[in-house]
């Protein structure tokens, strides 16, 4: 038996042509063949990105030149998004880029694997794929039957192609299911002694047991069938969660699942239970509203912003920014203990003020900054905490795609959070600074000065100048644009992908083979972060249906700690969900359910005259800062995977688990701050505009 070479990193169709090798069957070519097909339409809609750039850029343009604005191009940019995003999901099941929580299923076998994947295809995935082509396909016949078109005179015709888009990109994902199911089945039949190597399933059943009593238990606390199920509800998502199924998958399948149960216990089919009938609504047709919420989704005209971003942050990656800069930035702290760990950290803030890529940043300051810390004699601790701290400003320092998506669920302006976030990720920033250059002076071992270090003169003064400025313009075009009111944060985001292209040229870094590259990862990138926002509107509309945002609304504020001390406890909730969910799902789902609590507060946060809800914007500010530790904090904090992927083998898990305590302490003192001082978040934004 020939010996398999390839990892579950590989690309998964070069994984089955091998499985092919073991047994020729025509049913596997055929899956191949799929597979293939979907890739290769993805390939091509990724280049939609590069169109969008240039439709947000000629608008901008135009309007400046001419006077004038053009609707028509307006809708082109949403029917690039909705495009790119809906038939990228499809690409991103086919190469295996969905988000999922890794924490036990990377220990089992790849045999195991591959039955958790058929049993959450087959129950999770396949009904929602038909309730979306059966309803998509209704909801695009009745917009042809009438000839729909724009709402705008001097629209684009024809709304009903992109409504079009709802069922096709569901047949192509049912297309990818199925390819899978047929890899997994077959190699399953195969039963190759490679794919057996790892643990069992009997982890994951474990697991779904304690999460299955701790359910029941949690059950004799409500009184009602409707409490009862949305308990059951949220802990059969967080429990299904750590299968290894992909969230987004997972969140779509629970909320089918609890609406057909909802609907067994209307109709009185459930009553063998012994618990009451409900009264919910909940059925099939009533599930199918769901795809105009996906429709408002995928026309956002906000949410445009998300793949604009994720491409400028790596467009810079390529561009030899960080490598400059850090570069440069050694020679002007070689004499300064720990001054490679400060270099790391303004890299970070300047990184995090110009990408928002949190998986990037970590990987690119981890591959720049570790050897060379590790060379230096550097705490492995230290090193560890420094680099995953500092790749997750990101997620906070505007232009963050957390706070696009935050400003879209909370229904608050974009350049408002923008504008409020900019002074806590500053004294994040400068508190990681501070904790540095005092721990290097205290404990004189943890970050040495480099021997043979030069003191700096004007020529290194010079390389950080050459360095800094041209990222420092990118970052000024695109929120200084947003801050003085000369475009929209789509807007601004178009600009800054053209200009990171811009800057990747002027450096001579951008070549065909690398745009590729970043067209594909923005394009893997945002269909992962838009099919979570499909599994969560589902799940949150069967989840309000059932009375769960009365019922967390009623938890919250009865707990009688009034209104600074319900908002302590929407944090602590928040903070703890951060240690099994990722901020997604947070944001998607838990976030709009405290809209109404925060304002039925009546707290009274300073807007300065010009900000319409400053204790929304205030409360938005803090949650962002809680959910950024969600990034370091174990088993789900994707900063730490991201960095133990390309850390030296002489920095071990424990060290990177120890390291980031003390950023994370750090962390949670800026979101005090914050909290003590609201000005701090609502002030910037009321003299902004």
């Amino acid at each position: 038996m020939a010996e398999n070479t390839l990892t579950q990193t590989d690309d998964p169709i070069e994984v089955y042509e091998h499985i092919l090798e073991h047994d020729d069957r025509d049913r596997q070519r055929v899956a191949v063949a799929i597979d293939k097909g979907v890739k290769g339409i993805g390939n091509v809609v990724m280049w939609a990105n590069l169109l969008l750039v240039g439709a947000i850029v000629a608008q901008v343009a135009l309007r400046y030149l001419l006077n004038q604005n053009y609707p028509k191009l307006d809708e082109i940019q949403w029917h690039f998004y909705g495009l790119v995003t809906m038939i990228g999901i499809s690409y991103a099941l086919v190469t295996d880029s969905h988000v999922r929580v890794d924490l036990l299923h990377m220990q089992l076998s790849r045999r195991g694997q591959r039955i958790i994947e058929i049993l959450g295809i087959l129950a999770l995935l396949a009904p929602f794929i038909y309730l979306m082509i059966d309803q998509g396909f209704d909801y695009f016949y009745e917009s042809w039957r009438v000839g729909e078109r724009s709402d705008s005179p001097t629209g684009l015709p024809a709304r009903w192609a992109l409504k079009a888009v709802i069922p096709v990109s569901f047949v192509l994902l049912a297309l990818a299911a199925v390819a899978r199911l047929t890899h997994d089945a077959h190699a399953l039949w195969l039963n190759l002694e490679e794919e057996r190597q790892g643990k069992g399933l009997r982890l994951i059943l474990w697991a779904l047991l304690g999460f299955a009593v701790v359910a029941v238990a949690l059950t004799f606390l409500v009184h009602t069938t409707e409490e009862k199920l949305v308990i059951a509800m949220f802990l059969t998502f967080i429990a299904l969660l750590f299968t290894g199924f992909p969230v987004a998958w997972t969140l779509a399948g629970v909320g089918v699942a609890f609406c057909g149960l909802a609907y067994l216990f209307d109709n009185g089919l459930m009553n063998w239970t012994g618990l009451e009938e409900t009264l919910t609504g909940l059925d099939y047709l009533t599930l199918g509203a769901v795809v105009n919420r996906v429709y408002a989704t995928m026309s956002n005209a906000v949410l445009v912003a998300l793949p604009m971003f994720i491409f400028m942050g790596l467009m810079l990656d390529e561009s030899g920014v960080a490598e400059r800069l850090m570069t440069s930035m050694q020679r002007l702290f070689g004499t300064v203990r720990g001054g490679l760990a400060i270099t790391v950290t303004m890299i970070g803030i300047i990184l995090a003020a110009s990408t928002g890529i949190i998986g990037a940043s970590v990987v690119l300051l981890g591959v720049l900054s570790l050897p060379s810390m590790m060379e230096q004699k550097y705490s492995p601790r230290l090193a560890a905490g420094v680099v995953s701290a500092s790749g997750t400003l990101g997620i906070l320092i505007p232009p963050s795609i957390m706070l696009v998506i935050m400003a879209d669920q909370m229904a608050l302006s974009v350049g408002d959070l923008f504008m409020a976030a900019v002074f806590p990720g500053v004294i994040i920033g400068a508190l990681y600074l501070i904790y540095i250059f005092v721990i290097a002076l205290i404990k004189r071992d943890v970050a040495p000065v480099p021997a043979g270090a030069t003191r700096p003169d004007w020529g290194a003064v010079k390389d950080v100048l050459i360095a800094v400025l041209p990222t420092l313009g990118l970052i000024l075009a695109v929120l200084g644009s947003i801050f003085a009111g000369l475009t929209t944060p789509t807007e601004a985001s178009g600009i800054g992908a053209f200009g990171a292209t811009l800057l990747a040229l002027g450096y001579r870094k951008l070549t065909l083979a690398k745009l590729v590259n970043v067209l594909k990862a923005t394009f893997n990138t945002t269909a992962y972060i838009f099919a979570i926002f499909l599994g969560a509107t589902v799940f949150s509309y069967v989840l309000r249906e059932l009375g769960g945002d009365a019922l967390i609304e009623e938890m919250i504020t009865g707990t009688g700690l009034g209104p600074q001390g319900t908002v302590l406890v929407i944090l602590g909730i928040v903070f703890l969900l951060g240690f099994v969910l990722d901020w997604i799902e947070i944001t998607l789902i838990v976030l709009p359910l405290m809209r109404p609590i925060v304002n039925g507060l009546g707290i009274d946060i300073p807007g300065f005259g010009v900000l319409d809800e400053p204790a929304l914007v205030w409360f938005v500010i803090l949650v962002a800062v809680t959910l950024q530790t969600s990034f370091l904090t174990p088993p789900v904090g994707f900063a730490l995977f991201y960095l133990k992927g390309v850390c030296p083998p002489q920095i071990r898990l424990t060290d990177i688990y120890r390291g980031i305590i003390p950023f994370v302490l750090l962390q949670l003192t800026g979101l005090a701050l914050v909290y003590l001082w609201p000005a701090l978040a609502t002030w910037l934004p009321s003299v902004a505009y």
